[in-house]
């Protein structure tokens, strides 16, 4: 057996060092591997529908342009600026969110178009955009760096690329037409408004300036330089509605400008765009690496290879070809945020408009822990441990200033969207799964206070030990987040040996025990005297944001938030059998919702589990806590089936900077970070033949699941390393340590395999 298992980690090793061979084979069961142009796999058009709110323009990974079609109308599922149901577009802007709720950025945009227009006429609704185009997703591609489409009102290809900090625009006209692009910093989509911007004509080719905007972000800078591959011929410059002459600088809430080019003779026009929190001098540092060359099709390969890397540090083995391309799209989406904020020289701006350089890392922002300390983070532990240390020192710079962890940061802005302060839960299963490059005492000085200040309802918490329904909204999902950032500061602190610390914040992290209530089953408002629940109570429902005891969901969603003392939730309930039945009411009950404030963001439903939402994400895997692994195995391949697929509408609800895909890329592997911190994943149901994780050059994991199928999705017996392995956990160690992980798959139950006796 041992000589088997060191054939089989030495087949994993050699698949891992000839990455970066072209070839193909098939393996001894006939299926196809594939070891290269795994971007292939990836369609950035899953998620433009439904509510999935991605962008399917052009992006490396963690680039800080995401340069991408806006469809140029407000509404929820336009806050990625498209929406796959559109067939519109107004222009292409440079910054956008990946499947949020939040409705900001499309910063700089810019337009080809063939002919001279009005940019003073009044615009109600974006019909009334002079240049406006239609166009047909029959004439639209989209890749992994890469997006195209034909503009059918003006017969103009467009194609864009980019790097790490710079958009590549390529514009093939018709012969002979004109050639013009309108770059317009005034008309703004959802949330965003512009207070201020500049477009100054420098020279022949350059145009350059700045916008500066509130939204959800409410002192967001963005300066930019725009480079042309041809002379601009002339231009036609406009301050709010009124069109200036003889100048070539504009101010103004609204500017615009129509650039006319010439050499109309060559079809075809380069635009670089370089963008910089800080200035327009760095701006053009951004992209002064490329000096006046316009290297598109470089650029696109280099892009292509970069998504090549980052892809390849896992790879699946299936038969079946719509499986890889839900699973590496989902990869892909996982890793296009957090994004790159600070400049080459390591300069960016801060919401109080210091401006900070970030000495000997990268600093990062778009920081939605809410969403992505669930899975995305202990993912990218996996997939860019490089970077993950320096998103956690972008958390620190945050601290410096404001004495307090960052929530959810957008453009350096602090939000305050959403509950707890998850980034103490990154910083802990960062540390504690062995990543370095940040100072562990100032990561946890800077936990510590955030957990011991009096904002955002904790003054509430520290006083009565949960938070009294009637002093603060959605007081039990924020009174159970808590407990689990009490629970992970808890965890550095025994760390560090600081035993007192330990103590009081493992005390604290008990705080869910008090809005259990055994007659209902679930965890409910408690009023300040500690004697009474809020009344009326309806576990189905749903309040959005206002008035509630939960956040965006209900009872039946919130009750299951203690990834991290799940046994004392079991206690509660009596036992593991009354705790899983209750588990599996969740599931099977029917999916009604009620309330007349419902919030969007419950969807995805099985029963009244809510995919579609993150508070869900871990529930399934609660069932191995319970003696009842085969269980999981059973809810987290229905949820596999059901909530992803292959079109615009493969996602069921919001992707959320990563997370929804994350879960995706974990639970087909068959493991999941339940509680981020605790250095375990839950085993559940796989989905591929085999997946290789790549850990470091020459270590390898692999995961293999012996006559998976459809309907054999329990898990009979498995091995670790040629060993028997009977639980239903793996540890992050036994993972980085390299080795196989071997399943036997079958389609009935086995009730004792992963069982405690």
């Amino acid at each position: 057996m041992k000589i088997l298992y060191n054939v089989k980690l030495l087949l994993g090793i050699l698949f891992i060092i000839f990455f970066s061979c072209d070839r193909k084979k098939t393996s001894s069961n006939g299926i196809n591997i594939i070891e290269t142009n795994l971007t292939g796999f990836v369609d950035p058009f899953i998620g433009t529908g439904g509510h999935g709110h991605t962008y399917p323009g052009a992006t490396v990974p963690f680039g800080m342009v995401q340069v991408s079609p806006d469809n140029g109308i407000s509404g929820w599922d336009w806050c990625s600026g498209y929406h796959y149901s559109d067939s519109k577009t107004i222009g292409f802007s440079h910054l956008h969110l990946s499947g949020t709720g939040i409705g900001d950025l499309t910063d700089i945009r810019v337009m080809p178009i063939n002919k001279k227009v009005d940019l003073s006429l009044p615009i109600k609704t974006r019909d009334d955009i002079p240049y406006i185009s239609k166009y047909s997703h029959t004439n639209e591609n989209a890749s992994p760096g890469y997006y195209s489409v034909f503009l059918n009102d003006f017969n103009i290809k467009t194609e864009l690329t980019a790097d790490l900090r710079t958009a590549f625009h390529r514009y093939t006209f018709d012969e002979g037409d004109d050639q013009s692009v309108i770059l317009d910093l005034g008309y703004t989509v959802n949330w965003d408004k512009t207070i201020d911007s500049e477009i100054t004509i420098e020279d022949k080719y350059t145009v350059s300036g700045f916008r500066h905007s509130t939204g959800w972000a409410k002192n967001q800078k963005v300066y930019y330089v725009l480079q042309f591959s041809k002379s601009i011929n002339g231009y036609d410059l406009y301050k709010g509605n009124t069109k200036v002459e003889k100048l070539n600088t504009v101010r103004d809430t609204a500017t615009s400008v129509q650039l006319f080019f010439n050499e109309v003779i060559k079809n075809q026009l380069e635009v670089k765009v370089g963008i910089s929190s800080v200035s327009v001098e760095n701006a053009k540092k951004n992209i002064s690496e490329h000096q006046n060359n316009f290297e598109f099709d470089s650029v696109r390969e280099q892009s292509k290879e970069a998504w090549e890397k980052t892809l390849s540090h896992i790879t699946v083995d299936t038969k079946i070809d719509s499986l890889k391309t839900i699973f590496y799209t989902a990869l892909y989406h996982s890793q296009v945020a957090p994004v790159t904020y600070s400049d080459t020289d390591g300069a960016f701006r801060k919401e109080n408009d210091s401006i900070r350089y970030a000495k000997d890392y990268t600093a990062y922002s778009t920081l939605s822990l809410w969403d992505t300390f669930r899975a995305e983070h202990p993912l990218l532990i996996f997939t860019a441990p490089d970077k993950v240390s320096d998103m956690i020192n972008s958390m620190l710079a945050y601290y410096e200033d404001k004495k307090i962890l960052p929530v959810w940061t957008l453009y350096a802005n602090e939000t305050n969207t959403m509950t707890g302060y998850h980034s103490v839960s990154v910083i802990a299963e960062a540390y504690l799964k062995g990543i370095k490059g940040f100072d562990i005492e100032k990561a946890y000085q800077a936990m510590k206070e955030t957990m011991m200040q009096n904002e955002r309802g904790l003054e509430f918490y520290k006083k009565y030990g949960y938070i009294p329904y009637e002093l603060l909204d959605e007081s039990v999902t924020i009174t159970l987040e808590y407990a689990y950032n009490d629970w992970c500061v808890a965890q550095i602190a025994k760390a560090l040996n600081k035993t007192e610390d330990y103590q009081y914040f493992i005390k604290r992290s008990e705080a869910y025990t008090h809005l259990f209530d055994k007659e209902t089953g679930f965890m409910r408002g408690k009023n300040e005297e500690g004697t009474e629940w809020h009344e009326p109570f309806d576990p189905k429902f749903s309040a959005h944001r206002v008035h509630a005891d939960y956040t965006e969901g209900n009872a039946w969603q919130h009750s299951w938030f203690v990834p991290h003392d799940v046994e004392g939730l079991i206690q509660l309930f009596g036992d593991e059998s009354a705790f899983a039945t209750k588990l599996e009411q969740l599931f099977t009950e029917d999916s009604e919702i009620t309330g007349d404030n419902v919030s969007a963001d419950i969807s995805g439903l099985i029963g009244q589990y809510a995919h579609g939402n993150e508070p869900s994400h871990h529930i399934a895997y609660m069932f191995n806590k319970a003696n009842m692994p085969w269980k999981t195995q059973y809810w987290v391949h229905q949820i596999l089936k059901t909530q992803y697929n292959t079109t615009p509408n493969g996602l069921s609800g919001n992707e959320d900077c990563g997370q929804m895909s994350a879960w995706y890329v974990f639970s087909s592997l068959g493991i999941y970070p339940m509680n981020p911190a605790s250095g375990e994943y839950e085993i559940g149901s796989p989905l591929f033949e085999q997946s290789i994780l790549k850990i470091s050059d020459g270590v390898a994991f692999r995961i293999e699941a012996e006559h998976v199928s459809d309907t054999n999705i329990y898990i009979q017996s498995a091995t670790l390393n040629g060993k028997e392995f009977n639980r239903s956990y793996i540890t992050h160690q036994e993972i980085i340590n390299g080795g196989t992980l071997h399943f036997v798959m079958g389609s009935s139950p086995n009730k004792n395999w992963g069982v405690k006796n």
